[in-house]
């Protein structure tokens, strides 16, 4: 299923804001941390708690991906730092073996990338945002930002999400016609 990126940053800031005035603070966390990530879902839900708690800013936590079975990164930002902090302290009793974003339903168990999708729709959906949102639209949203308000090249891109092809990261890319269209007012 095709799902869109978040394209504007104040819908991302809404949404900060919902879950944080709603007290979702698990929400915002993995909210946050894919925003700022790249990572895909699945590898954002498998992360432990020990693998972040005190982790400083620019660290780096290495983890295995579970599509792939790569070695991959994540690079703990200032967004990140913050919410880390915050969302863990509403979990003093935390273990380093336990699951970063629990699960509600079960012991020890992360919240699934079904739960995860629905989650992404309903929270759009709240905020009156337009579109077909599920799992994958941080990852898209992570890279359409990367590339709209920091100009980082395709090939980067590509790189961080590892993927196979440059088709598969054209799909990342959230280009829409009217930018394409765009360069046609170029004067060569």
């Amino acid at each position: 299923m095709k799902v869109d990126p978040i394209r504007n940053p104040k819908d991302i800031k809404k949404i900060k804001k919902l879950l944080e005035s709603t007290n979702r603070l698990r929400d915002l966390a993995w909210f946050t941390v894919g925003l700022n990530s790249g990572l895909r879902t699945q590898d954002l839900l498998g992360l432990r708690v020990g693998q972040v708690d005190g982790v400083a800013v620019g660290e780096r936590v290495t983890i295995t991906e579970k599509k792939t079975g790569k070695l991959n990164v994540l690079i703990v930002n200032k967004p990140i730092r913050a919410v880390l902090d915050k969302y863990l302290a509403t979990r003093p009793d935390r273990t380093p073996d336990e699951f970063l974003f629990l699960s509600r339903k079960y012991v020890n168990e992360p919240l699934s990338v079904s739960t995860v999708h629905h989650y992404m729709r309903a929270i759009c959906a709240q905020i009156g945002l337009k579109g077909n949102f599920g799992s994958y639209t941080l990852r898209k949203t992570w890279c359409y930002q990367m590339r709209v308000q920091y100009g980082v090249p395709w090939e980067k891109l590509s790189a961080r999400m590892a993927h196979s092809s440059p088709s598969v990261t054209r799909r990342y890319l959230g280009m829409q016609s009217e930018e394409v269209e765009s360069v046609l007012m170029n004067e060569v």
